[in-house]
């Protein structure tokens, strides 16, 4: 259970963000894709002894894919929703890391993919261009 509740409040600290800054995906979809990925991994090591977990994350992997590409819109100047994907798909991985006990990992990449999210004033200041070329 403890590995679930991490991956619950883990993945709940990115969809906060992207909650706060009113992207497409938020705090249910982050919390539900960590702890879906959480429970996956888990049951791939538990539920199947002797078997290959590597394949069930290989398809996790790809099933964040789908719904990432879900928040992805492009229009003839900007795409948009990119970030937004990539914080669902590191949602994933650090449930993943829950899942296997990996819970060092799993904080500090939490940490890390937070200040990441948070970068956007100073990509502002910086007037990166998103156009599409």
């Amino acid at each position: 259970m403890l590995r679930i509740f991490l991956a619950f409040a883990l993945s709940g600290i990115l969809g906060f963000e992207r909650e706060r800054v009113d992207k497409p995906a938020g705090l249910r979809t982050h919390i539900l894709v960590g702890v879906g990925s959480c429970l996956f991994t888990v049951i791939s090591f538990t539920a199947f002894p002797g078997g290959d977990p590597a394949r069930v994350a290989a398809y996790v992997v790809a099933g964040i894919g789908f719904i990432g590409a879900g928040t992805i819109l492009q229009t003839r100047e900007r795409v948009l929703g990119i970030t937004t994907a990539a914080s669902l798909w590191i949602a994933a991985a650090i449930g993943m890391a829950a899942g296997v006990g990996y819970y060092v990992l799993a904080v500090i990449v939490t940490a890390l993919s937070y200040l990441t999210l948070r970068l956007r004033p100073l990509e502002r200041k910086l007037k990166v261009s998103r156009e599409v070329s």
